[in-house]
């Protein structure tokens, strides 16, 4: 009788891990026109809750111990703070005016906030949610991106068209390197040798030496039956080895996937529509996408290259982050 009892308590207990582990990956996606998160269950692939937000919710991050949720709520010069136990807002960090995109260093803290309508940076503590500063850089500050060592920080101004150095230590911009117009998202490779940096209106991206600070080569883009002025690059991600970029291109509905050692783009996947920001699985098996005009993500099999699902979120999502647990 022991022995049986036994075994049916070791099966219940592999059904609940089974159950918990199945169930440990979660999307949370930023809808800019619904004021609202949408949690997305990866398990189900699925929209399973929606939580309401501040004003043009954008830019969207989780806290390195992944209990809270940050997102800049732009119209409400505000970012606000999801814990993710409840999902109810706890609080907010002062960001600054109309904050729109962020980065965290590796460490967790700080957090570096661009503001478009003010030309800064700023600076947040997030134990303490006090500014530490606020960095003067060009106009209509965008893309954040910390270098993997936290030494280097990387504003791109939409207007002026540079990328901005910014040096941890003094917070002071050291360094302005032009790129083609109206870039919008910067992103080092794992191994901080390259930063690269989307023009949406330029149509390219611009790979800057981390060390030269110059840039070292360019990547065009030319999708068959697509006029050039529709291919719009936006977000970027690279896989864990750096071996392979993925670009988001907006209004032209593709994510390119590029070589990085070629520089090269090797294929073109369709997803919905004005694909915008882009984001991991931490286990690296998807690539989730964010589809502004058909208000869904698309899910793509990262080691098949291969989009395997659209799901359906709320209206004009734009950023997406995932959590691990």
């Amino acid at each position: 009788m022991q022995t049986a009892m036994n075994r049916i308590l070791v099966a219940a207990i592999g059904i609940l891990l089974a159950s918990g582990n199945a169930f440990a990956l979660t999307a949370y996606v930023s809808n800019e026109r619904d004021n609202t998160i949408s949690v997305v269950d990866m398990d189900q692939m699925k929209t399973i809750k929606t939580i309401d937000v501040g004003q043009r919710p954008r830019g969207i991050l989780l806290t390195k111990d992944e209990k809270d949720i940050l997102v800049c709520a732009s119209d409400d010069d505000t970012i606000q703070i999801i814990d993710r136990a409840t999902l109810q807002i706890v609080g907010s960090l002062p960001s600054g005016p109309d904050p729109e995109t962020f980065a965290l260093r590796d460490s967790g803290n700080p957090l570096y906030v661009s503001n478009e309508n003010d030309n800064m940076v700023t600076v947040i503590d997030v134990p303490t949610r006090k500014v530490l500063a606020q960095i003067p850089t060009g106009v209509e500050p965008e893309g954040m991106a910390v270098s993997p060592d936290g030494q280097t920080i990387v504003n791109t101004s939409e207007t002026t068209n540079m990328a901005h150095f910014i040096d941890y230590q003094t917070r002071k911009v050291v360094a302005n390197v032009l790129v083609d117009a109206r870039p919008r998202v910067a992103m080092f490779k794992h191994d901080g040798s390259q930063v690269w940096v989307s023009s949406e209106l330029g149509g390219t991206v611009s790979i800057i030496d981390t060390a030269k600070r110059a840039v070292v080569g360019k990547i065009n883009f030319a999708v068959q039956g697509l006029r050039s002025d529709v291919i719009q690059p936006v977000g970027i991600r690279f896989t864990k080895d750096d071996a392979t970029a993925f670009v988001a291109l907006g209004p032209a509905n593709r994510v390119a996937v590029i070589d990085t050692k070629t520089q090269k783009v090797e294929k073109y996947l369709l997803v919905g529509q004005r694909v915008w920001q882009m984001a991991f699985t931490p286990d690296e098996k998807y690539l989730l996408t964010t589809n502004g005009l058909s208000n869904d993500i698309s899910v793509i099999d990262v080691a098949d290259q291969k989009v395997i699902k659209s799901i359906q979120v709320g209206r004009l999502p734009w950023g997406v982050a995932v959590a691990a647990q």
